[in-house]
């Protein structure tokens, strides 16, 4: 295992070589990591967002062993889910030949309560199982290293790893921008066009992010050349049900809820039992490496107290599902390129469940189809969707990935956005939850 470990490393160092990454010296990255702390005379809250705070530089590191590439990492000022300020890291992998004018934002997936997985921890050389995912994603990052893009990769989550809070993921992408725009170590300024990419996790803040970039950040969404994402999230409150009874998927469920929880400081404790109490416990610093396969039975009814059954009961529930429906959220102005596996059954989940049809395992087409249908009906005719009917979540990946960077390539160029508008099939209804008595 270790010499494969060491393999797969040498592989991505090569290929950060051929990307002509310079060396920089090494760099420890421990739990307790200082620079992750916002230690100024003023307040965070008298910065405005995307303020920077602290910047260093070290090697880009893949399962804790450095490559050539230069990474500059920025602590900087943001928002929470809740309109709070709040300190966040954004790593820049820096190319040799580096082109100033260009640079893509890449939205991890790595999908995690706990903090110590988030990306800048990985790049900075910390090993964790959670954080895994982001060496993984190695394999999309490098090639657009290889291309000479400037590679941005926020910590979506924030430092309190509030997992599914979409809102609070554009924020930290969007500042993330600010922030590295105005850094001259990471060789970019505010006249660099950009790219946002992201799957699964990563694309419900690359989403989020493009649909929030006009009003919360209108000078970076002027340098947006477009937004290109797979596996998506749309309206958690049709996922809840979508994976339950899923062999794969169903824990995923309860890392949204402590996440929500989390996030908009929601106490679902009056209405668990005492069972429910303990499970959810289990999921306090889960990452999506601990839930896999690990809870099948897992379901928001055995959770709770009898009479709230029905999550609707709950008007916490309700009023933050609503927040997280994509689907009441502002359509985005730049082009997009949207990818959605449809055989989760390949992953052990039912796409028979009523008003909700396939999805990918996790993510439902239908939702899917309807967000992008809704951007073409209120005035974003630049949008491509592609639905892969063979694959599932994990499936369509490499069937998305080329494709997503060959269109981002072409964002770049004067080539128009192609368009699938008229050619979307209908999808479900996303109509923000009510109570239910």
């Amino acid at each position: 295992m270790k010499t494969a470990t060491r393999s797969f490393a040498a592989t991505l160092t090569t290929a950060a070589l051929l990307a002509g990454g310079s060396a920089v010296a090494p760099q420890a990255h421990a739990a307790g990591d200082s620079f992750y702390s916002y230690t100024g005379d003023e307040p965070l809250s008298s910065y405005a967002p995307g303020a920077v705070l602290k910047t260093r530089e070290l090697q880009y590191h893949v399962v804790g062993i450095p490559t050539p590439v230069t990474a500059v990492q920025v602590l900087y000022r943001s928002t929470d889910a809740q309109g709070r300020p709040s300190a966040n890291v954004t790593s820049v992998l820096k190319p040799a030949r580096q082109d100033p004018t260009k640079a893509v934002s890449y939205q991890s997936f790595y999908d995690s309560l706990n903090p110590e997985d988030s990306p800048s921890r990985s790049i900075a050389g910390n090993v964790s199982f959670g954080g895994l995912v982001t060496d993984a994603e190695s394999l999309i990052i490098v090639p657009l290293l290889l291309k000479g893009y400037t590679v941005v990769v926020p910590d979506t989550e924030g430092q309190q790893a509030n997992f599914a809070a979409g809102p609070e993921y554009a924020y930290n992408t969007l500042d993330s921008l600010r922030a590295v725009t105005h850094t001259a170590a990471t060789g970019l300024n505010p006249a660099t066009r950009t790219g946002l990419i992201g799957y699964s996790g990563g694309a419900i803040a690359t989403n989020w992010a493009a649909a929030l970039a006009p009003s919360y950040a209108p000078e970076i969404n002027n340098t947006l050349v477009g937004f290109t994402e797979g596996g998506l999230l749309v309206d958690p409150a049709h996922n809840l049900p979508y994976v339950k009874g899923s062999t794969t998927w169903a824990g995923i469920a309860g890392m949204a809820l402590v996440g929500v929880a989390r996030s908009y400081d929601v106490d679902f404790t009056p209405y668990l039992t005492e069972e429910g109490k303990q499970t959810l416990a289990k999921f306090e610093k889960a990452s999506i490496n601990n839930v896999l396969f690990q809870y099948p039975t897992f379901s928001w009814d055995k959770l709770v107290k009898p009479a709230y059954a029905n999550p609707n009961s709950v008007p916490a529930y309700v009023e933050a599902v609503n927040k997280l429906n994509l689907g009441s959220a502002p359509t985005p102005t730049v082009p997009g390129y949207i990818g959605q596996g449809a055989a989760g059954e390949l992953e052990g989940t039912s796409g028979n469940k009523p008003g909700i049809g396939r999805g990918d395992g996790v993510m439902i087409a239908g939702d899917v189809r309807t967000l992008a249908r809704q951007y073409c009906a209120t005035g974003n005719r630049r949008i491509k969707y592609t639905q892969f009917e063979l694959t599932s979540h994990f499936l369509t990946v490499p069937l998305w990935a080329p494709g997503a960077l060959s269109w981002l390539d072409d964002r770049f160029t004067t080539a128009a956005a192609p368009s699938s508008c008229g050619l979307i099939p209908a999808g479900n209804p996303l109509t923000p939850e009510v109570v239910a008595p």
